[in-house]
């Protein structure tokens, strides 16, 4: 294997359902020792979907499958960094951050500084979940760096595995709000469709007629455009890489601004005057909010939820899609 690579584990069936992570990831890849395996794991280094797994008893689960991040040789540890963070939530258990939309979660090669990570080191002191390793502390889950969003990251190792269960479950409640072009049919309903590694580009995810792992997207059509776009509200019932930008991209709605799902020809929409144009074909990163975040709280045990409003950017795209 060489370094600085994602490798993806086979699929979890019968046979292997209640492994140990560990042992489990080493039978998927008998080139890498098991000592280096649980290595990885500890550092944060192995996930499922965008869910970090930081605990080499975990057991793997039926249908699942799981990716390894090989770093490269010599990642320094992050470095604590005085970012302004915007925190919506925060008590002894953890912490609920609006994250910006251009800000990686965690540092990677390539990218060590200026991430949520280096703020939240600052932020929290040595006040954060040591189960995602010295490189991901008390991260839980990811959102993609140019989605804007809420994020709750763990201040300590039971909270950290109490969310980690509510994510593995798919019991947390996740409110995206999305701009897409072309307005969805129907306007309102369920896409189900196994999201995996695409075939052609292993940039991309994609839905896979064979393969791939269960995915589920609930949508409503908000509002609706000159009929040539849309502010969709999603809500997850499944958490899978990308899952909310390919089920769009699935319906022919690509959402604004993703230069990954991109059509072959860039979306136009026509009868608008070319200022208003050239301001929505260029809006700089994919029109993705993740607008709310209910949980249950890993201390108290009730339930708890939060919510972000549209960002700067994302407000401004959608006052001028509502004046077309």
């Amino acid at each position: 294997m060489s370094d600085n690579t994602i490798y993806t584990s086979q699929i979890v069936n019968k046979e292997y359902k209640g492994l140990r992570i560990d042992k489990f990831l080493a039978m998927s890849f008998p080139e890498m020792s098991r000592s280096q395996i649980q290595r990885l794991i500890k550092e944060g280094n192995v996930s499922c979907d965008d869910d970090i797994i930081a605990d080499n008893s975990f057991k793997v689960r039926i249908d699942d499958s799981y990716q390894v991040f090989v770093p490269e040789a010599v990642d320094a540890e992050p470095v604590a960094e005085n970012i302004p963070l915007d925190i919506v939530f925060e008590d002894e258990d953890l912490v609920v951050v609006n994250k910006p939309a251009g800000m990686t979660v965690h540092p990677a090669p390539g990218a060590p500084n200026g991430t949520l990570v280096n703020a939240l080191l600052y932020h929290c002191r040595d006040r954060l979940s040591g189960v995602g390793g010295v490189k991901r502390p008390g991260i839980v889950h990811r959102i993609d760096k140019d989605t804007s969003g809420l994020l709750v990251v763990a201040k300590n190792d039971a909270a950290h595995r109490a969310l980690s269960e509510q994510f593995f479950e798919h019991s947390i409640e996740r409110t995206y709000f999305a701009a897409v072009y072309g307005v969805p049919s129907p306007l309102n309903g369920k896409i189900e469709g196994n999201i995996g590694r695409s075939p052609y580009d292993r940039k991309k995810m994609a839905i896979l007629t064979q393969g791939g792992k269960h995915a589920v997207t609930n949508y409503k059509t908000v509002e609706i455009y000159k009929n040539a776009a849309a502010l969709v509200q999603c809500n997850l019932e499944t958490g899978r890489t990308h899952q909310i930008r390919v089920h769009m991209a699935g319906m022919g709605c690509n959402l604004i601004g993703d230069q990954l799902y991109v059509k072959s020809k860039k979306t136009l929409i026509k009868g608008i005057s070319e200022s208003d144009k050239a301001f929505i074909n260029g809006f700089p990163r994919q029109a993705l909010h993740a607008t709310t975040l209910g949980f249950v709280h890993p201390r108290s045990k009730a339930f708890v939820s939060f919510s972000s409003p549209f960002p700067d950017d994302f407000q401004s795209l959608v006052s001028v899609l509502k004046n077309l």
